[in-house]
């Protein structure tokens, strides 16, 4: 869903990296798998369609953050008239 994000915090030698896959439409999503030594972050459309791919080796991966869109709004007062 629009607003999901992932960040990702590579060891790159000494130093550390962070990356950043976003959904950035509507109706797209961000997806992480991890197979074969990889960790793959890849926002997809609602087909299922790759916009785009970010790969990584484990090996070298120090932190990896989901951090899923929250469209819970804070409830507003009652309006004058209304029960």
């Amino acid at each position: 869903m629009k607003g999901d994000r992932v960040e990702i915090m590579i060891d790159a030698g000494g130093a550390t990296r962070t990356y950043e896959v976003a959904a950035t439409r509507a109706g797209r999503r961000v997806e992480v798998v991890t197979r074969r030594g990889v960790v793959e972050v890849t926002e997809v459309t609602r087909t299922g369609t790759p916009v785009r791919t970010a790969r990584f080796m484990a090996s070298r991966v120090l932190a990896l953050v989901e951090h899923p869109f929250n469209d819970r709004r804070e409830p507003s007062a009652p309006r004058p008239g209304e029960a």
